[in-house]
């Protein structure tokens, strides 16, 4: 938990870095939040698509449960349509297509999993997915409640039950054992 906790804590830091310093600081409601900055959000979510989608691959090489490799098939054709949905969307508001680079604490997950030895593979992946989805569920959610630009915003709710059933899939995963 305290690693998941983490991990949401460095990606909100991460996103916090890529808001422009000219980013408008005003109430979206009254309870005076304050709206997500949109290239922020594009950068943040187009990382953890691409983080998946790699980790996802790897893991079609490397895991040892039928489920696991399951998963990760699953991972790559949901990331790269949430991929297709979020370009799609930044550039109908005029956000160039930026190409997509794994967040520092990402990369080092990515090295830990290429790392992994092959009775642990399974496990580390499983692991890193929580965390992953974890982060990604709370980034969706928000964006969605409080984003900048109505395009994304619709983007960010529709990726909050697909992350969700990824977490719940993770979650019995885990439970059995990776």
């Amino acid at each position: 938990m305290r690693s998941s906790t983490f991990l949401a804590l460095a990606c909100a830091g991460a996103l916090a870095a890529c808001v422009p310093k000219t980013a408008p600081v005003t109430a979206t409601s009254s309870s005076d939040a304050t709206p997500l900055a949109r290239d922020a959000y594009v950068g943040a979510a187009a990382a953890g698509d691409l983080f998946e989608t790699q980790s996802a691959a790897l893991a079609q090489q490397r895991a040892q449960s039928p489920a696991v490799r399951d998963f990760a098939q699953m991972m790559i054709a949901d990331h790269a349509a949430t991929t297709r949905r979020l370009t799609a969307a930044a550039q109908s508001v005029a956000i160039s297509p930026l190409a997509p680079a794994l967040l520092p604490m990402q990369a080092r997950m990515m090295d830990q999993l290429r790392a992994a030895p092959a009775g642990a593979f399974d496990r580390v992946y499983v692991d890193q997915q929580v965390q992953a989805h974890e982060a990604a569920l709370a980034l969706h959610a928000s964006y969605a409640a409080n984003g900048d630009t109505p395009q994304l915003r619709t983007v960010a709710a529709a990726a909050v039950p697909v992350v969700q059933t990824h977490l719940d899939r993770l979650r019995q995963l885990a439970a059995a054992g990776g």
